[in-house]
């Protein structure tokens, strides 16, 4: 519908100028020395309009053909783009490799550079071509430094993957330098980096930073959390002071989580400290009934054991087959050389559960008894589970 009204409209213009070029005279005289042209005014305004029209006509044919090759470009460059793709998805890496390669020569588009630039370094990086992978991502963030975030946060996944942490950690610090809300993906990579350098406040910091989004796995990050504060609690052990400050800051409901508590109790176990540990123990082992925590109770043995046996024999209320915790009293017991009550809780946590541990708690005491065929036959008794099995 266009190119009608164009050609309507030009045939017009020429009916129009040829009515009026027969009520025009005159000449048109073009000097270019030594030459010179003469002709009637109407002629030279018809060869005008035609040189125009050839001119117009002239341009519109080379700039289609400049089109045309800038289109095939770019349909190239998508084909090589999508096909790298495919290919790095079906695990065919050499030819996304390639592929990628060419997308990235033809590409004129910043992000369509960085794009190839990452999936030939990826495939590289599938292939074991180390230096042809970093050469890739270098040249990419030399060529196009406006996508330089998809590029770092790649190269310090390969830095992970090869067990390179800190240089890892250096790379994510260059892309946190542009500021801006940084993606879920990589705040869990250095995530991961902080996890390798042993760097537990940083890892605490950043799950509750991943908390709060809802691209991220609640579940792997709550683990992740309290994985973190355990090992965070193991490394405050090297001096109380250090503990203390530690686990105060703990809200009161981690503070019921058994496992954290284990972790705090042993803490101050290998630190002396056995009135905190035995608190700790005091408070939560009637709200987690943890056996872990229970068999604690006996391992820090100080000037109260007597109060202590008053407090496990209150649980033992609440928990009378609880063999764990009648293990425990018989230690407690056995500590204390009460030894008929220590002798009737060992045997009574056996006929609940067998265990070696119960069976050598028995040999002990029969060993200070004096009743030595008696202890050997209970140190047979837990030794029979351990080698059935390393058998």
């Amino acid at each position: 519908m266009k190119l009608i009204v164009w050609l309507i409209a030009l045939f017009a213009a020429a009916v129009a100028v040829t009515l009026t070029a027969k009520h025009i005279t005159g000449h048109a005289s073009l000097v270019m020395p030594p030459y010179q042209l003469e002709l009637p005014l109407d002629q030279f305004i018809i060869v005008v309009i035609v040189a125009f029209l050839v001119f117009y006509f002239l341009v519109r044919l080379v700039l289609g053909i400049f089109g045309f090759s800038k289109r095939h470009r770019h349909k190239k460059t998508d084909e090589m783009l999508l096909s790298g793709l495919k290919a790095y998805f079906e695990g065919d890496f050499v030819k996304a490799q390639k592929n990628a390669t060419v997308a990235l020569k033809l590409a004129n588009s910043a992000t369509v550079k960085a794009i190839s630039a990452v999936i030939a370094a990826r495939s590289a990086h599938k292939l074991n071509q180390v230096n042809a992978r970093d050469q890739y991502l270098n040249n990419a963030l030399n060529q196009v430094p406006s996508e330089k975030s998809l590029c770092l946060a790649t190269k310090a996944e390969f830095q992970l993957n090869d067990g390179n942490y800190q240089d890892a950690l250096k790379t994510l610090q260059s892309l946190y330098s542009g500021g801006g809300l940084q993606p879920t993906a990589v705040l869990q990579l250095e995530l991961e980096a902080q996890q390798r350098g042993r760097n537990w406040d940083a890892v605490l910091e950043l799950t509750e930073v991943l908390e709060k989004r809802q691209s991220a796995n609640k579940t792997y990050i709550k683990k992740l959390k309290h994985d973190a504060q355990i090992e965070n609690i193991r490394s405050k052990a090297i001096d109380s002071q250090s503990l203390n400050q530690y686990w105060l800051h703990i809200s009161p409901l981690e503070k019921m989580d058994s496992k954290l508590c284990a972790a705090a109790v042993r803490s101050y176990i290998s630190l002396g400290n056995c009135a905190t540990a035995n608190r700790i123990i005091e408070q939560n082992v009637p709200i987690t009934w943890d056996n872990d925590l229970i068999e604690l109770y006996a391992e820090c043995l100080g000037y109260h054991v007597n109060r202590q046996i008053e407090c496990a024999e209150v649980w033992l209320k609440s928990q009378p087959n609880n063999a764990q915790l009648l293990l425990t009293l018989g230690k407690l017991c056995t500590h204390c050389e009460l030894w008929g009550k220590a002798q009737n809780y060992l045997e009574a946590s056996l006929s609940v559960e067998p265990s070696y541990k119960a069976h050598f708690a028995l040999a002990q005491l029969n060993e200070k008894l004096g009743k030595h065929e008696l202890a050997m036959s209970h140190y047979n008794k837990g030794l029979e589970p351990c080698l059935k099995q390393l058998i």
